[in-house]
């Protein structure tokens, strides 16, 4: 696990979500600066941060709301930190959960070199990185898909069909091969949902 440990005059703690958050700014020396809610946009962030903004590195729990307050702050040239999101769970600890609690321990955390960092994809890569992972899960669910055609015939034994349902050009007659009436129609909407 990588940890921020560079030094700041300010410490930002940010809880995020789509349309609010709550920020925290800590001084070096844990003197709160700011602690307070708003709404989740630059403008009213880069004016609460106004006063500090020399000095300061921001830290928000990596959710997937934190692309617009990444890519504003690496314009400004200010340092950026994403923390990686399980970790600061298990660091956080106690059972009170709130944005309030949750913004501040993210500002301790930073300043006290203890955040657990993820790492931060540039603004370029995140639509590639986006659409590998949805392919992933398509995978996995067409995978499952063609699974549950074989478990649904394996009652039946009947002979293998000896062709790759895999491959759309085999699937023809699939449907008929079981005896009961549920079979075919629970095997055509399986096969009806694969794409290829």
């Amino acid at each position: 696990m990588r940890f921020y440990t560079h030094q700041h005059t300010f410490s930002c703690g940010i809880d995020l979500h789509a349309r609010a958050m709550y920020v925290c700014i800590l001084r070096q020396d844990g003197a709160i600066l700011l602690h307070r809610p708003m709404q989740a946009a630059p403008a009213p962030f880069l004016k609460a941060v106004a006063p500090s903004r020399d000095g300061l590195v921001v830290a928000v729990e990596g959710l997937c709301t934190w692309s617009w307050l990444a890519d504003r702050w690496a314009d400004a040239g200010m340092p950026f930190v994403l923390g990686h999101a399980l970790s600061m769970q298990a660091m956080h600890g106690g059972k009170a959960k709130t944005d309030q609690s949750d913004a501040h321990k993210s500002a301790a955390l930073l300043r006290g070199g203890l955040l657990p960092q993820a790492s931060v994809s540039p603004a370029a890569l995140r639509a590639t990185r986006a659409r590998l992972r949805r392919r992933t899960h398509l995978r996995r669910t067409r995978a499952a898909r063609l699974a549950h055609v074989h478990t649904t015939q394996s009652p039946y034994t009947r002979p293998e069909s000896g062709k790759q349902m895999a491959s759309k050009a085999h699937r023809d007659g699939v449907a008929a091969r079981c005896a009961a009436a549920a079979g075919p129609k629970t095997i055509a909407g399986d096969l009806a949902l694969l794409t290829s």
